[in-house]
C-alpha cells in the first residue's frame, strides 16, 4: 500500500523569503507547487483563464495579452473586482494543485509543498496536513521588497492591504520560520521542521 503524500502549505507576505524556502524544501526531496506560477500560466493567451479574465477585465488587455500591471491597477483599488478575479482564478489554481498532489502520490514522493501566498485568505490551509508561515520584521520586509524593480512604498502598501497581516498568519500557522537572520539560519529551521514532520509521519 502506497504511503500518503504529506501536504505542506507554505505562506508568508511579500518579501518574507518564500522563493528561497521552497528551493530548500526541494533540495530536501519535496515536490514544490508554486501558485503564482500557475496564475501566470493561466493568464497567458493559451491559458485556461485568458478568455474569461479578458472578457471580465477588458481594460487589462495590451497588444492581445493580459497585462499584469493593468490588471493589478484595476483590481487592487476595488475589492469587488478583486473578488471577481479571485473567483475566476482560485478554482483553476486548486485544480492544478490537486493534479500536482496526485502526481507526487503516484511517484511516492514524501511531501508536496504548496507555496500559496493567500493560503489562509482562500481557506486552502484546511486542505493541508501542516502549514508553515515565513516571517521577518517589517523593516527587513520593506528593505527587501523595495529593492525590487519598479517597486515603490505606495505599491508595497497596496499589496499589504490585500494580504492578511503577518501576525495573523503566524497565529494560524502550525510552524513559523523566521527569515531575518539569513539563509543558513532559515535552512536550519526548515530542516528541523522537515525532520519533525517526517518523524511524525513514520509514527502515524
Amino acid at each position: 500500500m502506497k504511503k500518503k503524500t504529506f501536504v505542506i502549505g507554505l505562506t508568508g507576505s511579500i518579501g518574507m523569503g518564500k522563493s528561497a524556502a521552497t528551493r530548500m524544501f526541494a533540495r530536501l526531496g519535496a515536490h514544490v507547487f508554486h501558485a503564482d506560477k500557475v496564475v501566470h500560466d493561466l493568464l497567458l493567451p493559451e491559458g485556461a483563464a485568458f478568455k474569461k479574465v479578458s472578457f471580465v477585465f477588458p481594460q487589462s488587455l495590451w497588444r492581445g495579452k493580459i497585462s499584469k500591471k493593468r490588471l493589478a491597477r484595476t483590481v487592487f483599488s476595488d475589492p469587488a473586482k478583486l473578488k471577481k478575479l479571485e473567483d475566476l482564478l482560485h478554482p483553476l489554481v486548486w485544480q492544478a494543485c490537486k493534479k500536482a498532489i496526485q502526481k507526487a502520490q503516484k511517484k511516492e514522493i514524501k511531501a508536496v509543498v504548496l507555496e500559496i501566498p493567500l493560503l489562509f485568505e482562500t481557506g486552502e490551509d484546511k486542505k493541508c496536513d501542516a502549514t508553515i508561515c515565513l516571517s521577518a520584521s517589517s523593516a527587513i520586509q520593506k528593505e527587501r521588497v523595495l529593492r525590487r524593480k519598479n517597486m515603490t512604498p505606495a505599491k508595497l502598501r497596496a499589496i499589504l492591504s490585500q494580504q492578511m497581516p503577518d501576525a495573523e498568519k503566524r497565529k494560524r500557522a502550525d510552524f513559523v520560520v523566521r527569515t531575518d537572520k539569513g539563509f543558513a539560519d532559515t535552512r536550519k529551521q526548515i530542516i528541523a521542521i522537515w525532520n519533525h514532520l517526517c518523524e511524525s509521519e513514520r509514527h502515524a
